[in-house]
């Protein structure tokens, strides 16, 4: 299940639902991910995410495919947030649940490589100068690479 959303999301709830519905899978792996309060060059008070509704949930829903095709997967809970989110609160979820550890680890470091890659998500950050649009990082770049056929 893909959401983009504004609200906040609650991380036992979705483990929860993970598994629930897991239907006897022996992992389930989650990752949830943070808005840093800093950058490399200060300080950061909040984000602005920005997308294009429509766009985004099939890009996030193709990208959960592709992984379905490269691990055997059971369930797939991704969830991102939009729009104005302070420091330190919850940005990102990605929940995988699959009969062995190794499919779970592998699936969601791959969701999460895309979507800080890949994904149609545009990011502000909000300093003491003022709200600054984040540039891709190399290191990002780096990680998506070893995923590539």
């Amino acid at each position: 299940m893909i959401s983009v959303q504004t609200n906040d999301f609650d991380l036992g709830h979705e483990y929860q639902m993970l598994r629930q519905d897991a239907d006897g899978d022996g992992a389930i792996v989650t990752f949830t991910g943070l808005v840093r309060d800093f950058n490399n060059s200060g300080s950061v008070s909040m984000i602005r995410l920005e997308h294009y509704p429509g766009m985004t949930e099939k890009s996030l829903m193709n990208i959960c495919s592709d992984a379905r095709k490269r691990w055997e997967l059971g369930q797939i809970r991704l969830i991102h947030r939009v729009g104005f989110i302070g420091a330190n609160e919850q940005i990102v979820f990605v929940g995988v649940s699959s009969k062995h550890r190794k499919s779970a680890f592998e699936a969601a470091e791959f969701i999460m490589d895309y979507l800080k890659t890949n994904a149609p998500i545009w990011k502000q950050e909000g300093t003491a100068t003022g709200m600054k649009w984040v540039e891709s990082k190399q290191s990002d770049q780096t990680a998506a690479s070893r995923w590539q056929k």
